[in-house]
């Protein structure tokens, strides 16, 4: 699918509304995006649709005054290396990157393109950024895990499975930058007397191996760290958790909407709506050097309580009370 065609099926550009703002403008920008996702999964759309939709707002266009771009990196490191040179070759005006293995992957090609992220865990130990106030060179944007929130995870499974004694900490080495989120975990380990296993997985295979290795010793359990490849995955992720009796948790709501028992996290779809902002500003002439990195300022609870009733587990009022979404 290709770009025209994607933002054809998202409702067709010429019927969003133009401000007074895009009529001023002589010059077509062009806008690279580079997302994780492959170009058929469900979650891409209503990230793009957001972004689209806010560049509509700001009066930039698609085929109007602007070029949208877009390329997909399949949750593979490869093909998200590929397109990171390709749109860096294209020379765009600013170039919008989700998650951090993309935004990795065209700081390394560019140094002198804007780079807009969105949904990047802590960027400073990530090494993206310098500071998050004056982020320095040409990369800025909006930062969707702070490392204190990791240990909320094993904190949540805890009450929903009293009585854990281990947690698989799953993720691909190649793609996620897991750095920022072990700190919180292993501080929230040591409180509930939890061993957390480092679980390295690159395929699915390996995914079915290490939940069922999981699945055969009582009181485990799976933190699914937010990244690239563990998104891309996440049915057969959700699927073997299920089949195992492991009760898992996910840093992103969508996980249990598709069956996951139990998510904390910001709103992805969110951040990229944010991400219009500097993407404007940049447009304008502002410098992503000046331009301060940004946290998400909510985090929403889902818990899914068909999984928990096949889980055998009982959803604790502590929980029912404070989550954001309950699905039955």
């Amino acid at each position: 699918m290709r770009r025209r065609e994607f933002i054809t099926l998202l409702g067709g550009a010429a019927a969003w509304p133009l401000v007074a703002r895009a009529q001023q403008r002589d010059r077509l920008r062009r806008i690279g995006v580079l997302v994780p996702f492959g170009e058929n999964d469900p979650l891409a759309k209503p990230r793009l649709s957001a972004f689209i939709q806010a560049l509509a707002d700001l009066g930039w266009t698609d085929g109007r005054n602007a070029q949208i771009d877009i390329r997909w990196g399949g949750g593979e490191s490869n093909q998200i290396r590929a397109h990171a040179q390709e749109l860096v070759g294209s020379q765009p005006d600013v170039i919008v990157t989700s998650g951090t293995p993309a935004t990795v992957a065209v700081q390394r090609e560019t140094r002198t393109i804007p780079i807009v992220f969105a949904n990047v865990g802590d960027p400073v130990v990530s090494g993206i950024v310098a500071r998050l106030d004056r982020p320095g060179g040409n990369v800025t944007g909006f930062a969707n895990v702070e490392a204190s929130m990791s240990g909320k995870w094993l904190e949540l499974l805890s009450e929903i499975a009293p009585g854990l004694k281990r947690a698989a900490i799953m993720f691909n080495p190649d793609t996620s930058p897991v750095s920022v989120n072990m700190p919180s975990l292993e501080t929230a380990a040591r409180s509930l007397k939890i061993e957390p296993i480092i679980t390295h997985v690159r395929s699915s295979v390996e995914i079915e191996t290490a939940i069922v290795a999981l699945g055969r010793e009582p009181q485990g359990s799976l933190v699914v760290v937010p990244e690239a490849f563990t998104q891309a995955h996440r049915a057969p992720i959700i699927s073997a958790a299920a089949r195992n009796n492991v009760p898992a948790v996910y840093g992103f709501s969508y996980f249990t909407r598709d069956g996951g028992l139990l998510s904390y996290g910001p709103d992805p779809v969110e951040n990229f709506r944010r991400g219009t902002i500097y993407v404007d500003r940049i447009l304008r002439g502002a410098k992503p050097a000046d331009l301060p990195v940004q946290f998400p300022t909510k985090f929403e609870m889902a818990v899914n309580l068909k999984t928990a009733k096949a889980l055998g587990l009982t959803v604790p009022p502590s929980i029912l009370l404070r989550a954001d979404e309950v699905i039955e």
